[in-house]
């Protein structure tokens, strides 16, 4: 499978026990399969202004909002491949641009210090940095992901991810996943993602374990710990 670098689709969320994760695993085995990557270990650093302007105003669920990050799938050395991500969601509909590059040129790319490829993914990212201006590293976040796509080649896909973890210092890819658990150690957060509906059978399952969506955001999440946080220390 390649790499994809334009997505618009539907991500639901759920957060379930390990013992609810296996037995919808067991009711995906049929019909789904592990992706190219199988179990990975992914790395992500947000962006965001001194002020936290984007997950603030992503916080306040308007109709319209938008997260700028970096991505890798493992430790990503100075030339390894990486993804900067635009991810912009309207009206429940989450639209993703991203391109690959090697870290360093991301790096250089989101500092202003090299221009951002000349296409048109390239030029919403850049006009995402003009117009928050002072964007910077904020938050580090990373969790293990396990991510399964349909057999019969549909674009029904669906991620678990646990070991959820963040910081706000050693902002870099290349560092080892440690920071502060997000969720607790029997807790999984499955995202379905999709274009159209939910498939019968995953219905099926979920209300069977009595499983529900839920409103989840990993970088909303850190950012209202860290904000308690230093609420309580300055208590």
């Amino acid at each position: 499978m390649g790499s994809q670098m334009v997505f618009r689709r539907y991500e639901l969320k759920y957060l379930m026990t390990r013992r609810q994760r296996d037995a919808v695993l067991a009711a995906m085995e049929p019909r789904m399969t592990l992706d190219e990557y199988g179990r990975s270990s992914i790395r992500n650093v947000y962006l965001d202004t001194p002020d936290f302007r984007l997950i603030r105003r992503s916080l306040e669920k308007p109709v319209y909002k938008e997260k700028l990050r970096v991505r890798s799938y493992g430790r990503a050395g100075a030339n390894d491949r990486v993804f900067v991500e635009l991810k912009k969601k309207y009206d429940g509909v989450v639209y993703k641009r991203r391109l690959a590059l090697p870290l360093i040129e991301a790096q250089a790319c989101l500092a202003g210090r090299l221009a951002l490829p000349d296409t048109q993914i390239g030029h919403e990212i850049a006009y995402a940095l003009a117009f928050y201006r002072n964007l910077a590293p904020a938050m580090f976040l990373s969790y293990e992901r396990e991510a399964y796509y349909e057999k019969d080649g549909g674009d029904f896909r669906v991620t678990f991810d646990d070991s959820i973890r963040f910081r706000q210092e050693q902002l870099t890819l290349d560092s080892d996943p440690c920071g502060t658990p997000l969720l607790g150690p029997d807790q999984v957060l499955m995202e379905v993602k999709t274009s159209g509906g939910i498939p019968l059978w995953m219905v099926r399952a979920l209300s069977e374990q009595r499983v529900y969506k839920t409103s989840f955001s990993k970088y909303g999440t850190a950012y209202r710990r860290v904000i308690s946080e230093h609420m309580e220390r300055s208590a």
